[in-house]
């Protein structure tokens, strides 16, 4: 159980930590940057090889609206990753200071475009799968059902997505998340513990429309094959 808790819950707990601290270029530097950037690809890989066996198991069983956004989520954050890596091969000056591939604006560009997307789909990532963490977590500190604890849960996404929607404008997330380049960056002489703060509320509330997505799509599923059987 300690093994699938590190695999399901603390591995990606602190890729997205990684994540959002290499966000903060501008507090943390080139260097740490990089550092914290390589770091995060490092356990990637490591999330990958833990879950090798998804792959191939796509072939097999029947595809619904849900499976397939669940692929199509799948190739989207393997595509945006790939491109965030490779601009963090070519534009690196620290980690791969010998090498310095390329200085070409552009690449800087997309670097940071990619970087933004792939938090955004990291969150959909995790609200596609919050049902299993749940089940995780319930199974690793022994909870039993509750149906205050579900209340209590239900109010606090629903907090999350009105606070991630604020942070979301607050950060200016929709301008980033279009090629280009931007002037909106935080200032960090104002504070540095609301940045972390906002991301951490905007990739939560993804998390949670994705999570909530879901659900419906679940029961659209059974709704449709209810009317099926009915019909035969």
């Amino acid at each position: 159980m300690l093994r699938v808790a590190r695999d399901r819950l603390l591995l990606p707990s602190v890729m997205a930590a990684l994540l959002i601290l290499a966000l903060a270029y501008w507090w943390l530097d080139n260097g740490p940057h990089e550092l914290f950037g390589t770091a995060m690809f490092g356990l990637l890989g490591w999330h990958l090889t833990m879950n090798r066996r998804w792959f191939l198991k796509l072939r097999n069983g029947r595809y619904n609206a849900r499976r397939w956004l669940i692929l199509v989520t799948h190739v989207w954050l393997g595509i945006t990753m790939t491109v965030l890596i490779v601009t963090s091969v070519l534009i690196s000056r620290s980690v791969l200071s010998f090498a310095q591939f390329s200085n070409d604006v552009t690449i800087i560009e997309l670097h940071w475009f990619s970087a933004y997307w792939v938090a955004i789909i990291v969150a959909v990532h995790a609200g596609t799968h919050w049902t299993r963490v749940m089940t995780v977590a319930g199974a690793v500190f022994r909870l039993s059902p509750s149906r205050t604890r579900s209340g209590v849960l239900r109010l606090a996404a629903l907090l999350l997505l009105g606070l991630g929607a604020w942070s979301f404008t607050v950060l200016g997330v929709s301008t980033k998340l279009m090629f280009g380049y931007s002037l909106e960056f935080w200032d960090f002489t104002s504070g540095v513990s609301p940045f972390f703060a906002y991301w951490a509320t905007v990739m939560a509330g993804v998390a949670v429309l994705s999570h909530y997505a879901m659900i419906c799509l679940r029961l659209l599923n059974k709704t449709g094959i209810c009317k099926t059987e009915d019909q035969t």
